[in-house]
């Protein structure tokens, strides 16, 4: 009749002379126990009880008794090791032999570590210096570091660069958050080459079945006019001739960056900020005869006159 823990606390005994008596909740012990019989309906339930009233950061560490969160971005999910200074609970120092018995531990502590560790803590340390120099944000890191460790257990690092993989993994999560950020973006960020970089994100999507989606184009505009400070009426005006362009069904198949560019440029055009192609080409990484061709063929298809 006992259980372990479980979601469903709805437990009722099944005697029959213990239908009319309420199931009682011990919460030191963690067990529910039938209020007729004394039976253990239920054991091992988790304390969700709050054992404090911290209000700041440094009080909820101070006072917590399980620490932080773990975390898939810490190659052992912050459940690691640490064993401190040389010094007691009372803040005096250890004596000679304990000290160099501590000294061992830390060492053979150390040692048994597997190389896989070793592998995801230099992985991680250069996917947390890629989060600070694109911005982005921790769940999408998070999501990444999941795709990466999939990657190590599908075993496909050999004859693949570190670096290469879990570029490409920022670069998936990057995609099935909707984060805009292109290729070059992560390619320059992780210090890779951008053929590389491709080759390993379509193994990736083939080995593990990924389905990315496209990404969003609006988001594009966004980013490039806040980059290049347009006035929100140009910003506004692009997003309305892109919104003309999916309606025309000019947009598939395009380079989502290339249409962004050249709706902006268009959207310049209209409303007199006079900014060449060749900017938006740098701003957005494609070509300027890519976002000319686009302009042209937006010109055409929507009848617009400069």
């Amino acid at each position: 009749m006992v259980e372990n823990y479980s979601n469903d606390y709805d437990v009722k005994c099944q005697l029959d002379t213990c239908k009319t008596y309420p199931a009682i909740t011990d919460s030191e012990r963690g067990e529910i126990v039938c209020g007729g019989c004394g039976l253990i309906l239920l054991q091992n339930m988790a304390d969700a009880s709050y054992e404090n009233n911290g209000y700041t950061s440094e009080d909820f560490m101070k006072m917590s008794r399980t620490g932080p969160a773990s975390s898939l971005t810490m190659n052992d999910r912050g459940l690691s090791t640490v064993i401190g200074t040389n010094k007691d609970s009372t803040g005096k120092a250890l004596s000679s032999k304990t000290k160099y018995e501590f000294n061992r531990l830390r060492t053979w502590d150390q040692r048994s570590k597997s190389r896989k560790t070793a592998s995801l803590s230099k992985a991680f340390t250069l996917l947390h210096g890629m989060k600070t120099k694109l911005g982005i944000s921790d769940n999408v890191v998070e999501n990444a570091a999941y795709i990466y460790r999939k990657v190590v257990s599908a075993k496909l690092t050999r004859g693949r660069t570190m670096a290469s993989l879990i570029s490409a993994s920022l670069y998936a999560a990057c995609r099935e958050n909707n984060i805009p950020r292109t290729l070059d973006d992560i390619a320059d960020a992780g210090n890779v080459e951008r053929r590389i970089l491709s080759r390993d994100l379509r193994t990736i999507i083939k080995k593990l079945g990924m389905n990315l989606n496209q990404y969003d184009t609006t988001s594009f505009i966004s980013k490039i006019s806040n980059n290049m400070n347009l006035k929100e009426k140009t910003k506004r005006d692009a997003f309305e001739i892109l919104r003309r362009c999916e309606k025309e069904q000019i947009t598939a198949g395009k380079h989502p960056v290339a249409q962004a560019a050249a709706s902006l440029y268009i959207s310049c055009i209209m409303n007199g900020e006079k900014i060449s192609q060749k900017k938006f080409s740098v701003e957005s990484g494609v070509s300027d005869v890519t976002i000319r061709n686009r302009t042209i063929l937006i010109k055409k298809t929507l009848k617009l006159i400069e």
